[in-house]
Order: structure tokens, then C-alpha cells, then sequence
């Protein structure tokens, strides 16, 4: 008898290994540390630490080896990560030069940068599938372009017109907010440096060189302090939501065309019955119009995370590592699955009976 799967068994209808993996704990630990590298390096190019010390603390975060218990009770009695993660990479360190680690900054500054870098990664896995998809779109447009329709407005039918004019309304948006996002990731994935209170007072007249240098140094955009200021958050996790929404569309679509009584379209490899063989359930479909709505309950949850009391708020920033994730993951899930049901999707002439393949 076989053990059971480690992940749980919905993972396979709507999970995405690829990008669950960068918000897994090794992922942010991995971010963390190189925040804290980089940071310490940019510090030492400033005249804030030595350069000794800096090699240091950079040889010891790329050799941690991290208390994982320690650091669970640390989140959990602190709220946050670094704390306890600084405790233990400043006794990597040693002496002479354990002072020197996380000069200046606090909490915010490391997770939030690690959080742009596991971002930026994700962007870009969303914008090659983005991509692909509205190349595969084309590619059905091509191929079954010239079948005739049947159009509906309000469920009614209304005039004839083509697959390609179909197709064209689950296209052009797609390639629109693929435009879109080549504009927003630059501008949102930015460094986050603030110390204490989001003044850089910490730094001794030298935060925004500092600033400047690790967001040069970790590949992300500079900025000034953002610590209670969440709306690139906001703005990334509308645009989640949106391609969620598009692509919930096509599944509706579909999903209306491969009805019994309508025959306009039929999947490859559709889904079966348990007590009706003779069924080709709509599968993908189905699950594009769920992630649709799923990812727009949790704009609406991610959104109330912009209410940040003064200067940080523990409750709007804990809420924030709840939601954001998952609407990572719901809209990378969402692009590969409809990239499979576009390949799988065969359009017929209204009325045509589609059969499964």
C-alpha cells in the first residue's frame, strides 16, 4: 500500500507547485538572508560598517544553517520572523563583528524586500504563462477562426458572427494586462528601507545611498520608505484578481458552449462521470470560473490591508502574508489551467454536438 501525497489531494486540481515553492519557508529564509547580505554590504559602501564586517555577515548568511523551532516559536511569540533570525545570524557572525548585523533597520525592511524578491520571481513565471496563453489564443483563432456562431447577449441568441470574434473578446484583454504588468513590476517591486519608524534615521544621514544600493544590488526598484504606505501590494494583488476574473470568463464561456443542447465546443480529454459514462464534464472550465471568484473574494480581504494604523500595523501586515500567497498561487493556477483547456478546446458549428476527443 502506498503512503498518501504529502500535498493535499485539491493541490492537483488547483495547486501550482512552482509557485507554492516561493512562499514556502525555505523560500522566505532564503530571501531573508540575502536582504540581510545585501543590506550589510550596501552599509559598508556607505561607511556605516566595515568592510570586514560585511564579508562576514555575507559568508554567514549564505553558509546559516537555521534553529527552524527557534525560529516558529520566535514568530510566534514576536509576530515576526527576523527577531529570532537575527539573533541566530548574529551569533553565526561572532565576535568582533555581530554588532553590525541588521544596522539600523527593523523587521519591516527585511521581509518586506524578501517579500520583492520572491515577487519578482513570480511575476515573471505569471508573465511567461500570461504570454503563452495569448499566443495559444491566437493559435485557436487561426485554427477554427472561420466556424460559424451563434452570438448571445443575456443567454438569448442573438446574430450570427465567427469563432474568431470568440476568441478575440478572451484575447485582446489578456494581452492588454499582459502590457500592463511589463509597466507595474518595475514600479512596484521596490526596496523597502525605513528603520524604526520609516525615517531612515537610523542610518546616520546615509538611507536613501543605502537604499539605493540594495535595491541596485537585489535587482529591484528604489524607493523612499513604504512601511504603512501597502498600496503596491494592493495594486499587485488587483491585478491577480483581474487576470482571475479574464480568464474566469473564457471558463464560462466554454463551459456555456459544451452544453448538451448548445454542442458549440468540446474538450479533449474532458472529465468523467462516476454513474453517467456517457457525460464530458467541462473540468478546466469549471475551474477557472471558481478561481475567478475565489481570487475576488480575497482582493476584497487583501484590500483591507491598506488600513495600516500609524506607522506599522502588526494585524494589516499578518493579514496581508494570510491573503497575498494564495492569490499568487490562484492566478498562477489559473493561467496553466487555461493554457491546457485552450489546447484542449476544439470550437464546432452551433448546434455541431461536440464529442469528446
Amino acid at each position: 500500500m502506498t503512503g498518501a501525497p504529502s500535498r493535499p489531494l485539491l493541490s492537483a486540481l488547483v495547486g501550482d507547485e512552482e509557485v507554492e515553492a516561493l512562499f514556502s519557508s525555505e523560500a522566505e529564509l532564503a530571501a531573508l538572508l540575502e536582504v540581510e547580505a545585501a543590506l550589510a554590504e550596501a552599509e559598508a559602501k556607505a561607511g556605516l560598517i566595515g568592510a570586514d564586517a560585511a564579508v562576514r555577515i555575507g559568508d554567514a548568511c549564505r553558509d546559516f544553517s537555521p534553529d527552524w523551532n527557534a525560529l516558529a516559536k520566535g514568530l510566534a511569540r514576536d509576530g515576526v520572523v527576523v527577531p529570532e533570525l537575527v539573533r541566530q545570524l548574529r551569533d553565526a557572525v561572532g565576535e568582533p563583528h555581530r554588532g553590525a548585523v541588521h544596522m539600523g533597520a527593523t523587521s519591516q525592511d527585511i521581509v518586506d524586500t524578501g517579500l520583492m524578491l520572491r515577487l519578482r520571481r513570480v511575476v515573471a513565471i505569471l508573465s511567461g504563462r500570461l504570454e503563452a496563453l495569448v499566443i495559444a489564443l491566437e493559435e485557436a483563432s487561426v485554427r477554427d477562426g472561420a466556424v460559424p456562431l451563434t452570438a448571445h447577449t443575456r443567454m438569448q441568441a442573438a446574430l450570427a458572427f465567427t469563432a474568431a470574434d470568440k476568441i478575440e473578446t478572451w484575447r485582446a484583454p489578456l494581452a492588454r494586462q499582459a502590457g500592463a504588468l511589463r509597466a507595474l513590476a518595475p514600479r512596484i517591486l521596490a526596496v523597502q528601507l525605513g528603520g524604526p519608524v520609516g525615517t531612515r534615521g537610523s542610518f546616520d544621514g546615509k538611507g536613501d545611498a543605502i537604499a539605493g544600493t540594495m535595491a541596485d544590488m537585489l535587482g529591484l526598484a528604489d524607493a523612499p520608505c513604504w512601511h504603512s504606505g501597502r498600496d503596491r501590494i494592493a495594486e499587485l494583488a488587483a491585478w491577480l484578481s483581474l487576470i482571475s476574473g479574464l480568464l474566469g470568463k473564457i471558463g464560462q464561456d466554454v463551459a456555456l458552449m459544451t452544453q448538451s443542447e448548445v454542442g458549440a465546443a468540446g474538450i479533449s480529454g474532458a472529465g468523467g462521470s462516476s454513474s453517467m459514462p456517457h457525460k464530458a464534464n467541462p473540468v478546466p472550465a469549471e475551474v477557472l470560473v471558481a478561481l475567478a471568484r475565489f481570487n475576488a473574494g480575497l482582493l476584497g480581504a487583501l484590500n483591507q490591508a491598506l488600513v495600516h494604523e500609524n506607522e506599522r500595523s502588526g494585524a494589516a501586515w499578518t493579514l496581508e502574508w494570510l491573503v497575498l500567497p494564495q492569490m499568487a498561487v490562484t492566478t498562477a493556477t489559473g493561467l496553466a489551467t487555461a493554457l491546457r483547456l485552450v489546447k484542449s478546446l476544439r470550437i464546432l458549428p452551433s448546434g455541431g454536438r461536440a464529442r469528446p476527443g
